[in-house]
């Protein structure tokens, strides 16, 4: 694997699915690490806010793991770090933000002075082993998106990372047109690309003209505003700070990663000039028509601060009939039910709610099909690799790009080992991949033991038998049964009675022998509790047996 003179590629993350990236690329026996970033834990993970790739494969390969390299600074391609960096202890490689707002995560990491950050500037280059790296600027959702154009002796390739092509972005850099053409022009091997807006024709929009359109919508509000986007879109914060001034009203940040956000922008030079930010405390003293909430939590997420304030419990932000929340920010994938959820939750509180559906409140930071097409003129690659979607999104991007005349198009899945060169280019193994959930402070397997019961409590409930037997082996009294989330009590009249009595007999029946054995008693009444509650109910609780015995020698 990578160490037969082959250049090859291989996700463990992000391909079949939008977000948590981890890519590799490796040559001669090293490998290259290609963002490192999580997903959110959805319904059927309780417990579970954040989920990341599991790094095994390159984790048992380390020694050879040159460095990571951070496209940009969204959560799904660089927040994986904080967990995962221990497991891997290379260099890491990133333009300033992306840095700075990487130091800000990992402040309060045991590793934190462990972690080597180098800095490399927008357009710079620098070798790592057997690759030259070139970043490249484009423009997405965050400052200091970057594609890799990766040089190798066997040919390049183009890691777009997330991009759009944005002729009015307002804060950073233009996509580098001029780069990718003369990469075009050098010869490019293949282009591993972003398939998010593949669906979507035309073009993304404009951060330009988007902020023209806000400023109309907003004129004239009387009523208190809140807005949630992403937090690390930080052409929007100045947007919405700038908008907050120019109609008499002060931009309140609600909620930590905004704060971490704009600190970092700060850092790097950005957000110069605003009116300072007011924190949520300050901001609720302001009267209604003072104040824009610009607010984490637009995708749902339990702990945002919009969720806090759609379930009334958020400690300073109040809001009511008459006022308006405004998302500025799309549905990502797999997240519809609880952002419908908060809608909901709103407007129960007679809040005027906005989307995207209703309004020109928001713009992509993906290419959509006209936006790939000229990504694809400028680069000319000779294999298309999609990446950074679902199945159907990668799918609908092959045969894109092969109807751009493309000359091969490849769908991989995380795991899939695609041999770049020599020769063709073609899938030349599969390996071990998967999903470790943050539960608490410790990161486990997503299908491991703890989870699978987690989700069996969840849908079926939990039974506990409790069991006291005297010193031959005999039931003392009666089991008795705990059930929760299994029966309704008041709606049915002991529907443990006939249960209870079948665990008795089972017991008694059993040979002296087993008697003796509480693995054997255990197991005789989970049994009986277990087929009883399929008869009666159609239900397979979770069922756990305490045997307790009494010592009556004394």
């Amino acid at each position: 694997m990578s160490g037969n003179g082959e250049l090859v590629f291989l996700p463990l993350g992000g391909a079949g699915e939008i977000g948590m990236n981890l890519n590799l690329y490796g040559l001669d026996g090293k490998w290259l690490m290609v963002d490192l970033g999580v997903t959110f834990g959805e319904d059927n993970l309780p417990g579970v806010d954040v989920v990341m790739p599991d790094p095994s494969f390159i984790e048992e390969r380390r020694s050879d793991l040159l460095a990571l390299v951070l496209t940009h600074a969204h959560e799904d391609h660089l927040g994986a770090v904080q967990y995962l960096w221990p497991r891997l202890g290379c260099p890491v490689y990133a333009t300033k933000f992306t840095a700075e707002l990487l130091r800000a995560k990992l402040v309060e990491a045991p590793f934190r002075d462990a972690v080597e950050i180098r800095e490399i500037p927008q357009g710079g280059e620098f070798a790592v082993g057997p690759f030259q790296l070139r970043m490249i600027s484009m423009t997405h959702s965050i400052p200091e998106s970057n594609a890799i154009a990766i040089r190798t002796r066997l040919g390049s390739v183009l890691h777009t990372g997330d991009f759009k092509i944005d002729p009015e972005p307002l804060l950073g850099r233009l996509t580098d047109e001029s780069v990718l053409r003369d990469l075009g022009e050098s010869g490019v091997l293949a282009m591993v690309c972003d398939s998010t807006n593949v669906f979507r024709p035309g073009e993304s929009g404009s951060e330009g003209a988007l902020r023209v359109s806000l400023d109309d919508f907003l004129d004239g509000r009387t009523g208190q505003i809140a807005v949630t986007t992403f937090a690390s879109n930080v052409a929007r914060l100045e947007t919405f700070a700038l908008l907050a001034a120019k109609h008499g009203r002060h931009a309140v940040l609600v909620g930590r990663s905004l704060w971490r956000v704009a600190g970092a922008a700060l850092a790097a030079g950005y957000l110069q000039d605003l009116p300072p930010f007011l924190n949520d405390k300050d901001g609720a003293h302001l009267p209604p028509d003072k104040v824009l909430f610009i607010c984490t939590g637009c995708q749902g997420e339990p702990r945002g601060a919009m969720t806090r304030i759609a379930n009334g419990d958020h400690p300073h932000v109040s809001l009511g009939a008459g006022d308006l929340v405004v998302f500025s920010s799309k549905m990502i994938p797999g997240n519809e039910r609880a952002i419908h959820r908060l809608y909901n939750k709103l407007a129960g509180r007679q809040i005027e709610v906005i989307t995207e559906k209703d309004h020109f409140v928001h713009v992509s930071g993906h290419p959509c099909r006209d936006e790939l097409a000229r990504m694809y003129r400028w680069v000319r690659p000779q294999v298309a690799v999609p990446v950074h979607g679902e199945r159907r999104h990668m799918a609908e991007h092959a045969a894109f790009a092969q109807s751009l005349q493309v000359p091969q198009s490849i769908e991989v899945a995380n795991g899939t080992m695609l041999r770049l060169a020599p020769g063709p280019v073609e899938i030349v193994d599969h390996v071990a991949n998967g999903r470790l959930a943050l539960d608490g402070r410790k990161l486990i397997a997503i299908d491991s033991e703890v989870l699978r019961a987690r989700r069996r409590l969840m849908f079926q409930g939990v039974v506990t038998v409790f069991l006291v037997l005297d010193s031959s082996g005999r039931l003392a009294t009666a089991p008795r049964l705990n059930a929760q989330g299994v029966f309704e009590p008041e709606a049915e009249s002991d529907p443990t009675a006939e249960i209870v009595a079948k665990v008795s007999a089972a017991i008694d029946s059993l040979p002296k022998r087993l008697r003796e054995d509480d693995n054997a008693i255990s197991e005789a009444a989970r049994l009986v509790v277990r087929r009883g509650i399929k008869r009666s109910h159609d239900k397979r609780p979770q069922i756990s047996v305490e045997v307790v015995r009494l010592d009556m020698r004394s």
